[in-house]
């Protein structure tokens, strides 16, 4: 009768966890608090969370895009209240009339709209960002309410993919919630908000 040899275990030390595996691991409430940083819409988070674990970061934002394709008009509501846009002025970043002009092209914003002006700058140098926020701004303002809101989604899920991959890479510890966001008080403006300081 052959005689059957073991199979040795792997030498060396164990393999490091994956950047996903805090979210992929911590429990489920706090994932969504943590999740609710990228996107404010409670549906969302809840989406995202439920659907764990993810194998990549490629997965996790084409499961937050296809959350964020089906918002329901209150989901969606909800996550643009969330928004902040409370730009600071940052010396030597624009000019106090630039800083103005921006505060009060976003004023303008709320007023025809209801809700904060949502735009992403990931993809725009530092140095462009101010000049592309306010021509933003100032052309969307011409916008009918239902296209700006499709827009403003659309803005709303690239902003939330761009949080959800600095959330990845710079927050490896996703167990622990986010102050800025909890259930019932104000929330603060993201430390990674995609707005620029001006």
């Amino acid at each position: 009768m052959p005689s059957h040899r073991a199979i040795p275990a792997p030498s060396g030390p164990p393999a490091s966890p994956g950047p996903l595996e805090p979210l992929n691991t911590a429990p489920a409430d706090e994932a969504q608090r943590t999740l609710l940083t990228c996107c404010g819409s409670s549906h969302w988070a809840r989406r995202l969370a439920a659907h764990r674990p993810y194998p990549d970061l490629d997965a996790l934002l084409a499961a937050a895009d296809e959350a964020a394709y089906d918002l329901t008009p209150a989901d969606l509501a909800e996550a643009l209240a969330a928004e902040p846009f409370e730009p600071a002025v940052a010396p030597g970043s624009a000019s106090t009339a630039a800083a103005t002009a921006l505060r009060a092209a976003h004023a303008a914003y709320e007023s025809r709209f209801g809700h904060a002006f949502v735009i992403c700058l990931d993809a725009t140098a530092p140095s462009e960002a101010l000049d592309h926020l306010l021509a933003s701004l100032r052309d969307r303002l011409g916008n009918d309410p239902e296209e700006e809101l499709a827009v403003a989604a659309d803005e709303l899920r690239r902003a939330a993919r761009a949080r959800l991959t600095r959330l990845v890479h710079n927050w490896p510890d996703i167990s622990v919630p986010h102050p800025s966001r909890q259930p019932d008080p104000p929330r603060a403006t993201r430390s990674d908000s995609p707005y620029v300081p001006v």
